[in-house]
C-alpha cells in the first residue's frame, strides 16, 4: 500500500510537438502568448504574441465591482486571442486572471462570463500562485547559476516579489501596490505635483516593507556570498529600460532581455516623469498613450522596491507570468525532468508545509489519505466517474482535514475549511482551493447545503456535485481512522447492484482488535453516503488475502 499515493498527471508524448496557448488576464492588460512545445529538450518556441490594453481593474467607486465597460472591453480582447488561437490550431489554451479579478466581488461572474461567451475557462489564480509561475516564467530565459535573485513583477493591480536561485523558491510575495491601482489613488494632476508625488512615495514604500524584510530574511540564510541581483519582468520594468537606453545609446535594444537599468537613471527618469504632461510621455520610445496614463506609479514603485533592496541595477527579462503558465503545463504533464524538476511536486510539498504548520498528525493524515482513495478508486466506474484530477483534490483534502484542531476541537470542520482556504496553498488555482477547502469542511458533521455560503462559492455545478460525491468517501475514510491509530489495515469494497448494497470488508491492523470504535464513527457517518449513493451500507470485519 502506498503511503502517499497521489493523482497520475496525463502525459504528452516526447515525439509530439503540442501547440499551447496562455492568456494572462491582468489588472491592466491581457496577454496571450501561443508557443510550440518541444519535449525532446524540453523548451517551447514562442510562434505568437497578443497584447490589449482593457484596464479591466477600472472598478464602480462604491460596490468595487469590474464596470461593465471594463468587462465588455476584456471579453472582446479575449474573443480576439480565442480566435487567433483557434487560427494557429492550438491543442490547449491555458487562461489565469489574477488581481483585479481575485478582489473585485463580481470576479467569479465575469468569470462565468468568459467562459459562456468566449468558450474559455480561466483560472482564477492567488498572489502567491501567481508570484510562483512568474519564477518559472523567468527560469525559461535565464539561470541563476545558483546564486541569490530578486525578481519584481509589476502590475496593474499588485506587485509581485520573489526570491530564488535557480532551484525552488526561496521566497514568494504579492503586494497591493500595482500602476492601475496607484495612478487611481494618488496622481490627481497632470503633471504629477509635488505633494501627490510624496504621498504615492511613502505610501509605495509602506506597503514594500513587509514583503522585503522577509526576502532578506530569506536571503540572510542562503549560503552564497554574491550580491543580490535584481530581475524585472513585464511592461513597467521593460518601458523604463527602453526609454534609458534610447536615451543613453540612441537605440532600442530588440529583444530587451537582459537590458540593464541602474537606479541612478531610475531616479533621474522618476524625476523627469513627474515634471511631463501626458502627451510628452507618450512621445517617448516604447510608450504608448496608455502606459504614459500609468508610468509615473510604475516607476516609483519600482524605485522604492529598489532602494529598500539596496540594489543599483535592474536586469531586464521579457518572460514572465504567461511563459511560466506554460512551463507549469509542462511539468504538469511531466515534459521537464531535470533542471525545474522540484516543481513537479509543488502541490503535494505545499499541502504538507500546510499540514506540519497546523500541527497535523501526519501518520494519521496519510492513513485517512490512503483509506480515502481506495475507496475512491474501487468505486469510480460504479458509484462515481471523476479523474485523476479530482482523485489529487481528495488526497489533499484527507491530508488537511483535521488542521482545523489548529484553533479548536469545537467546530474544527468549519476552522479546517477557512485555513485550507487562506493558507495559499501552491500550484492550486483558486477554484481548486475552495474544493479542497469545502472536501475537508464536509468531512463531519452535516453535509453538503445549498444555504451554507462556503458551499455557495464554489465555481459552479460541476464542482458542488465534486464535493456531493467525495466529501461522503473521506467522511467514511476518517471514520476508519477514529483512534488514529492506523487500526485498519486495509478496505474491499463490494458493490451489489441489484439491490443497491455496499459492503466494506475491513481488515483490522492488530489480530485481536475488532475496531468497534471505527465501526460505531461508521455506523454514525453512514447515512450521508448512503443517501448520495442510493445505496446500502453493511460492514464487515475479517482477514482476506
Amino acid at each position: 500500500m502506498q503511503t502517499l499515493p497521489l493523482a497520475t498527471m496525463p502525459t504528452v508524448s516526447r515525439s509530439a510537438r503540442p501547440v499551447v496557448a496562455a492568456i494572462d488576464i491582468g489588472t491592466n492588460s491581457i496577454h496571450m502568448v501561443i508557443v510550440r512545445v518541444d519535449p525532446s529538450l524540453p523548451a517551447f518556441d514562442i510562434i505568437s504574441r497578443e497584447k490589449s490594453t482593457v484596464r479591466l481593474g477600472e472598478r464602480d467607486p462604491k460596490s468595487g465591482d469590474l464596470t461593465e465597460v471594463a468587462m465588455g472591453r476584456a471579453i472582446e480582447a479575449l474573443q480576439r486571442c480565442y480566435a487567433l488561437a483557434l487560427s494557429l490550431r492550438v491543442d490547449e489554451v491555458i487562461a489565469v486572471a489574477t488581481s483585479a479579478v481575485r478582489e473585485a466581488p463580481n470576479g467569479r461572474d465575469f468569470l462565468r462570463r468568459v467562459d459562456r461567451e468566449v468558450g474559455i475557462k480561466v483560472n482564477l489564480i492567488a498572489g502567491q500562485e501567481e508570484a510562483r509561475r512568474i519564477y518559472l516564467g523567468v527560469l525559461s530565459a535565464m539561470e541563476l547559476d545558483g546564486h541569490p535573485h530578486a525578481m519584481i513583477d509589476i502590475g496593474g493591480g499588485s506587485t509581485e516579489l520573489i526570491l530564488g536561485d535557480g532551484r525552488e523558491p526561496l521566497y514568494l510575495s504579492s503586494t497591493k501596490v500595482g500602476a492601475v491601482r496607484l495612478t487611481a489613488d494618488f496622481i490627481r494632476t497632470d503633471p504629477v505635483t509635488e505633494g501627490d508625488y510624496q504621498a504615492l512615495r511613502a505610501y509605495a514604500r509602506g506597503m514594500l516593507e513587509r514583503a522585503v524584510e522577509e526576502l532578506h530574511g530569506h536571503l540572510a540564510q542562503h549560503p552564497s556570498s554574491q550580491p543580490l541581483k535584481l530581475v524585472g519582468t513585464s511592461g513597467t520594468a521593460e518601458c523604463l529600460a527602453a526609454i534609458h537606453a534610447a536615451e543613453s545609446t540612441g537605440n532600442v535594444p530588440s529583444p530587451l532581455q537582459g537590458c540593464e537599468l541602474p537606479l541612478s537613471a531610475l531616479r533621474d527618469w522618476v524625476d523627469r516623469l513627474c515634471k511631463m504632461p501626458i502627451e510628452e510621455r507618450s512621445a517617448l520610445p516604447e510608450m504608448n498613450d496608455r502606459r504614459a496614463e500609468i508610468i509615473v506609479a510604475g516607476a516609483v514603485v519600482l524605485q522604492e522596491a529598489m532602494d529598500l533592496l539596496g540594489v543599483d541595477r535592474l536586469v531586464v527579462c521579457e518572460r514572465s507570468l504567461r511563459e511560466g503558465v506554460i512551463v507549469d503545463w509542462m511539468l504538469q504533464h511531466r515534459l521537464i525532468d531535470d533542471r525545474l524538476r522540484f516543481q513537479s511536486s509543488v502541490r503535494e510539498r505545499s499541502v504538507l508545509a500546510l499540514a506540519k504548520k497546523y500541527q497535523v498528525n501526519l501518520d494519521s493524515a496519510r492513513q485517512v489519505a490512503n483509506l480515502a482513495l481506495t475507496l475512491f478508486d474501487q468505486t469510480q466506474g460504479l458509484l462515481h466517474h471523476w479523474d485523476d484530477t479530482a482523485r489529487e483534490l481528495l488526497w489533499a483534502a484527507a491530508i488537511l482535514h483535521h488542521c482545523g484542531h489548529h484553533v479548536g476541537h469545537d467546530a474544527h470542520h468549519k476552522h479546517a475549511y477557512y485555513l485550507i482556504r487562506h493558507g495559499e496553498l501552491l500550484g492550486y488555482t483558486e477554484t481548486e482551493i475552495e474544493a479542497i477547502a469545502n472536501l475537508a469542511r464536509y468531512h463531519r458533521k452535516s453535509g453538503p447545503k445549498k444555504r451554507h455560503d462556503t458551499y455557495q462559492a464554489l465555481a459552479g455545478k460541476h464542482y458542488r456535485q465534486m464535493i456531493d460525491e467525495l466529501s461522503p468517501m473521506l467522511r467514511l475514510a476518517a471514520a476508519l481512522d477514529r483512534r488514529q491509530i492506523q487500526a485498519v489495515r486495509r478496505v474491499q469494497c463490494q458493490f451489489r447492484p441489484p439491490n443497491r448494497e455496499f459492503r466494506l470488508l475491513l481488515e483490522p491492523a492488530y489480530p485481536l482488535d475488532d475496531c468497534a470504535i471505527e465501526r460505531w464513527s461508521l455506523d454514525c457517518e453512514r447515512r450521508v453516503f448512503e443517501l448520495q449513493f442510493s445505496v446500502e451500507l453493511a460492514v464487515q470485519l475479517e482477514c482476506y488475502g
